[in-house]
Order: C-alpha cells, then sequence, then structure tokens
C-alpha cells in the first residue's frame, strides 16, 4: 500500500461518497471518484431472473465468505474476451487486502469443490456495503455470490449495497441510479449502524433460503 495515503484515508473517501479506480491494470496509479450519479441495488428487493433464482435454489457451488480474499481480488483483475481490460491495479489491490485484513473489506466466493470458479469482494462501512468486482469462471457463478451477498446483507441488516456506476450486466438485477447529493444522504443516514455481515449462526443455505421466501421482489 501507497505510504501517501492509509486505511483511515481510504475509509474516510468512502464515507464521503468518493472511491478509488486506475485506468488501467497497468496503470502505476489510480484515482478518486464521485460520479453525479450512482449505481444502486435494493437488497431487500433484488430483481432474480428465473434461471438465475432456479439455479440458486440447486445450490450448485458452495459459498464461502473470506476464505480466499487475495485470489477474489486477483480473478476480478484478470482480463477476458468480454473484459478486455480492468481497472484493477496493483496498487488497488494493496489497498483492499490491507482493508481486508482490517476487517473492512470482505469477499463472497464460489466454489466447486477446491476450486474457485467464481466470487465478489467489496467494502463495508456501517451499513453500507460498497460492491467493487466480480468475476466467474464457471455458469452463474458471481450471480449466485451476487444473491448470497444480497441474502447476508438483508439478514445482517444493511441499508445501502452501492455498485458505483450502472452496467448492462446488472440491469438484470433491478439496478437503479441515485444523484450524488441523494447517495451522500442517505450514506450519512447509515454510517455509524453495526450490522453483522458475519452471521455465525445461520448456514449459508439456511440464509438464502430465509432472503428467497422474503425479499419484496418475487
Amino acid at each position: 500500500m501507497s505510504e501517501e495515503i492509509t486505511i483511515a484515508d481510504v475509509l474516510n473517501g468512502y464515507a464521503c461518497g468518493l472511491f478509488p479506480m486506475a485506468d488501467s491494470r497497468t496503470s502505476p496509479e489510480f484515482h478518486w471518484y464521485d460520479p453525479p450519479m450512482r449505481g444502486q441495488l435494493s437488497i431487500s428487493a433484488l430483481h432474480i431472473p428465473k434461471k438465475l433464482l432456479k439455479t440458486v435454489r440447486q445450490a450448485p457451488y458452495d459459498i464461502r465468505i473470506d476464505t480466499a480474499f487475495e485470489d477474489v481480488i486477483d480473478g476480478c483483475a484478470e482480463t477476458a474476451a468480454d473484459r478486455p481490460e480492468t481497472w484493477i491495479n496493483q496498487g488497488i489491490r494493496d489497498l483492499f487486502v490491507a482493508l481486508h485484513r482490517a476487517g473492512f473489506a470482505r469477499s463472497v466466493e464460489a466454489w466447486d469443490g477446491d476450486k474457485l470458479v467464481g466470487g465478489l469482494y467489496g467494502l463495508a462501512i456501517g451499513g453500507a456495503f460498497m460492491g467493487e468486482s466480480m468475476f466467474s469462471r464457471a455458469d452463474d457463478a458471481s450471480k449466485v455470490a451476487l444473491v448470497h451477498l444480497c441474502a447476508r446483507l438483508w439478514k445482517g441488516g444493511y441499508s445501502i449495497l452501492d455498485t458505483q456506476f450502472t452496467n448492462p450486466h446488472l440491469e438484470q438485477f433491478g439496478i437503479y441510479e441515485v444523484s450524488r447529493n441523494e447517495y451522500r444522504a442517505i450514506l450519512a443516514q447509515c454510517l455509524y449502524d453495526q450490522p453483522d455481515f458475519q452471521l455465525e449462526n445461520i448456514s449459508e443455505s439456511a440464509l438464502v433460503n430465509d432472503y428467497l421466501q422474503n425479499r419484496t421482489s418475487k
């Protein structure tokens, strides 16, 4: 992690509505962004396409939390045919590994046996979860991880699932936008909440089944 920026600096930046990105994976530096519109997903009313809903219920993957954070961020940084460039450079990686070790950055992972086949990572501050990136090496692996993330945020008492920007991939989940000022206002209301991300006393299967039965979007 750069000596010029500390974990406290990053947390303060996110608390103000900012987030860091690099121009490319090989870029030597990253910049802070404050876009006029912010992408959001509803935690309690996530739209789950019927085919994906069936897949989630079939539970094809073992979903784990925070067991391979560095592998997840490396997976998200990989280029692919449909993703020729990524914004996760070494500085971003170092920063989020440090945030993970400090207990703020979390990963949701999809495993097939002993193989990590997809997942996502993000930053949890107060009642807000800032989704950073996701990747998939098997059918719907990252999408299943996203549903499990929403189940965890719902059960744990989170208020915000921020995606920073909107994109066509997230449209299937009902993504919507709020203005910069709206985002800052709702963020300020939940920054001092103390939700539970770990949820140690419930299994992933029970967690996601409870969520699917009770979410407001069917």
